[in-house]
């Protein structure tokens, strides 16, 4: 990597990446997965047909950006996809932040959501991309 992309961490950006785009996929196929963690469940702890069906836009949108994250090309797509990623979990704890029915849920999600944003913000601020192998190696030496 050359340039202004060089700064970036991207085995970091990659495995957030694809870390959100599994989480995604898994919590797309089954949004209990989110639900009951986030309390968006009735009084007997089933989660409503209505809230399946409003969490699995938000996991497709978790599954893309994370899919984006891990295989768009080093520079500036790279670079976008991490703000992309970074305005989602930022958004996800600022509403749920708000919005959950349970304070101490509350506190949980947005941490978990800040801290993700976090990563992709470190992945962006770079200072530790590693070389390909044998780049500035002198021949004979290691």
């Amino acid at each position: 990597m050359t340039g202004r992309s060089g700064l970036v961490r991207v085995r970091l950006l990659r495995g957030v990446g694809v870390a959100t785009a599994v989480y995604g996929v898994a919590v797309s196929v089954v949004p209990d997965l989110l639900a009951r963690p986030s309390g968006l469940v009735d009084e007997e702890g089933r989660v409503a047909s209505a809230t399946r069906i409003s969490l699995r836009p938000l996991a497709w949108r978790d599954a893309a950006s994370g899919l984006a994250l891990a295989l768009a090309p080093e520079g500036p797509a790279l670079r976008t996809a991490a703000y992309v990623r970074i305005a989602a979990d930022l958004g996800d704890a600022v509403l749920l932040g708000m919005t959950l029915p349970d304070r101490n849920r509350r506190r949980k999600a947005v941490a978990v959501s800040v801290g993700w944003g976090a990563l992709s913000v470190l992945g962006l601020l770079g200072g530790g991309v590693s070389r390909p192998v044998g780049v500035g190696l002198r021949r004979g030496r290691r």
